[in-house]
């Protein structure tokens, strides 16, 4: 960028055009996205102020994340927020970033989840907390319970809890998988988006995705390692016709399906999402055997 004078009309689209020579996904949204936030303003205002000029601070500030996301840094964690069911969640790279497919998995869990009775849910491996936190805001009168093996993960969810309002429903637990969740506890839905991409792929992903937490994003050597867990430990904290849903890799639909059936769910199933990709899995706890001892 020169030093002539620089509008918001201008670097819209001189860094649209940047972005689109280097390949960066969404051009033109990921340039409003981070214009937006060096202005502290809506996307819409930026139209209303085209002509505007940026100071020299703002256009330092806004150039100086032009070249972070260039170098790969995912557009929400240099913005620091992410929009996920219809509220703002703080992000960075201590967690995953919600992806929209997740939004599915929050609608089937909020289906088995009273709108106007008392209910429980476990959101296991919660990262920021966007599950959790989504089904307690959605349903006034369910508490939730949230896992995660990061240290770090767990402090964002409860920062996230705090913010939204929920925190008094949502308790945060530290450990691996089901591990610090009380032994006689029960739920109504086990949720659970866990690493699935099998090791040997994570290079491959954009370099983006690789800046996002290993511990979130790999499944071990076929990417089921953590489903395995999450289908068989699931049964243990499930009531009667609860219910385990998850997220699960596009390929995998077979093969989870088949550790549903053996671990002896009902109605053992894969679902698409909106791109007619198999991204869901869920499976009934038989009502005639309860709780797993």
């Amino acid at each position: 960028m020169s030093s002539e004078t620089w509008t918001i009309r201008r670097v819209l689209t001189w860094t649209t055009q940047h972005f689109e020579k280097r390949q960066v996904d969404s051009p033109r949204l990921t340039a409003e996205v981070l214009l937006s936030h060096v202005l502290k303003v809506g996307r819409v205002r930026l139209y209303v102020d085209l002509d505007r000029p940026l100071s020299k601070e703002e256009l330092g500030t806004f150039r100086a994340l032009i070249e972070r996301r260039l170098g790969g840094e995912p557009t929400q964690y240099l913005t620091g927020v992410r929009e996920f069911y219809n509220r703002t969640f703080k992000v960075d790279a201590r967690v995953l970033i919600p992806r929209p497919e997740t939004e599915l998995l929050v609608e089937a869990a909020l289906r088995m989840l009273p709108k106007d009775a008392p209910s429980r849910a476990l959101d296991v491996c919660t990262g920021s907390g966007c599950i959790a936190i989504s089904l307690a805001a959605e349903r006034p009168q369910a508490t939730v319970v949230a896992t995660d093996l990061s240290p770090d993960a767990c402090a964002l969810a409860k920062e996230n809890a705090e913010a939204l309002k929920v925190a008094d429903r949502v308790t945060v637990l530290q450990g691996d998988l089901f591990s610090p969740v009380p032994p006689d506890a029960r739920f109504r839905v086990v949720v659970s988006n866990p690493p699935y991409i099998d090791t040997a792929e994570i290079a491959t992903l954009s370099a983006e995705v690789r800046r996002e937490p290993k511990l979130a994003l790999d499944g071990g050597p076929d990417g089921l390692v953590a489903i395995r867990r999450v289908v068989t430990g699931a049964r243990r904290f499930l009531e009667p016709g609860g219910l385990l849903a998850m997220e699960i890799g596009e390929t995998q639909g077979p093969a989870v399906l088949e550790l549903l059936r053996a671990a002896g769910y009902a109605d053992a199933r894969v679902e698409k999402d909106l791109e007619r990709r198999e991204r869901m899995a869920f499976g009934t706890q038989p009502v005639a055997d309860g709780p797993q001892g």
